[in-house]
C-alpha cells in the first residue's frame, strides 16, 4: 500500500462510537478498516465470506459512517475496490444508526416547489403516496445535506424502480 492509500489517525471518539456497531456484516468492515486501514472486495469476499462486497460497504454507510471507494491491485493483478474512511466529520452516529429520517417540513417544501406529482413518471400523486428520495443513491454519495435540492417526491413504484436500477 502507498502512502496515498494510508488511513489518517481516527480521533478515539470516533472509534469508540466505530465500536458501538453490533451488526454482523458492518462491523466485520469496520474493524478491519479500523486494525488495517482500508479492505478490499477480495478480502471481504475471502476472509468474510461475503459474495457482494459492495453490499457491506453500503452497510457501513448506512450506518452514518462515511467510506470512499478507492482502487488497489489484487492478488491476481487486477485493479479491484477497496474502501477506507472518508471524511469523518461527516460521520452521522445515531440510535437509529444508518439514514437520517425525513422530515414532513421537507416533503411539504418539495410539493410547494415541485407540485403533488412524481418527478420520474410526471404524474400527479395523492400527497400521502409521494416517497422523499435522494436524488444521488445514500450508497453513492452517503447522507446529503438536508436541503430541497438534494431530494426528490416519488411514486411508490418508480422508487423501487429506481433502488433496483441502482
Amino acid at each position: 500500500m502507498d502512502s496515498s492509500q494510508q488511513q489518517p489517525l481516527l480521533p478515539d471518539d470516533f472509534i469508540q462510537l466505530c465500536q458501538l456497531v453490533t451488526a454482523k456484516r458492518p462491523k466485520a468492515v469496520i474493524d478491519h478498516i479500523l486494525q488495517y486501514g482500508f479492505v478490499t472486495t477480495e478480502e471481504l469476499k475471502q476472509r468474510y465470506g461475503y459474495n457482494h462486497p459492495p453490499r457491506a460497504a453500503r452497510d457501513v454507510r448506512e450506518h452514518g459512517i462515511p467510506l470512499e471507494t478507492f482502487r488497489v491491485t489484487g492478488s491476481d493483478g487486477r485493479r479491484i475496490a477497496a474502501y477506507r474512511f472518508r471524511d469523518i466529520s461527516k460521520a452521522r452516529f445515531s440510535r437509529l444508526s444508518g439514514r437520517t429520517g425525513l422530515s414532513k417540513q421537507l416533503k411539504d417544501e418539495l410539493i410547494d416547489k415541485y407540485g403533488c406529482k412524481c418527478f420520474i413518471y410526471l404524474e400527479k400523486v395523492d400527497k400521502r403516496e409521494l416517497q422523499i428520495d435522494r436524488r444521488v443513491p445514500f450508497e453513492v454519495d452517503g447522507e446529503p445535506e438536508l436541503e430541497s435540492e438534494s431530494f426528490m417526491l416519488l411514486c411508490g413504484s418508480a422508487n423501487r424502480a429506481k433502488s433496483w436500477s441502482c
